[in-house]
């Protein structure tokens, strides 16, 4: 059950969600293995990969980025076409099985051709380091 809370003033207030959902921790595929910090149960995460396949009877995708492949599950996705080859992005909660298989359980997805994988993983990388050097400049 999801507790609502009544926001804003009067007449225009608005109600929400009092629990809020997690932003997707940006994260490539080939950094979700289970020995990363980011291979948790329910963890909240942004992949972007090549679509390699699609099964419409189980709605499940694999998505693909150099090595590595993941399994999204896109039962909860309304409006959006699959197509083989295509690039992706989606955000949702990782559910790790018994044998440590990885899926995404997926509450967003979007198409993103013609974005450069390689300088987005490139700005992956700047973003991470900026935030470790802020990190370490309001600490001291």
């Amino acid at each position: 059950m999801i507790k609502l809370k009544k926001i804003g003033f009067g007449l225009c207030g608005s109600w929400m969600a009092a629990t809020a959902i997690k932003s997707g921790e940006l994260v490539t595929l080939e950094e979700l293995n289970p020995s990363s910090p980011f291979f948790k149960q329910g963890a909240s995460l942004r992949v972007t990969g090549k679509l390699q396949e699609y099964t419409v009877e189980t709605a499940i995708a694999v998505v693909a980025d150099g090595n590595a492949t993941l399994k999204i599950d896109t039962q909860h996705l309304r409006d959006i076409s699959f197509r083989i080859g295509s690039i992706y992005q989606f955000i949702g909660e990782l559910l790790i099985q018994p044998d440590n298989e990885a899926i995404l359980q997926a509450r967003v997805g979007r198409i993103v051709d013609g974005i450069d994988l390689r300088l987005y993983h490139q700005s992956l990388q700047l973003l991470r380091q900026f935030q470790a050097d802020h990190l370490n400049n309001s600490t001291s």
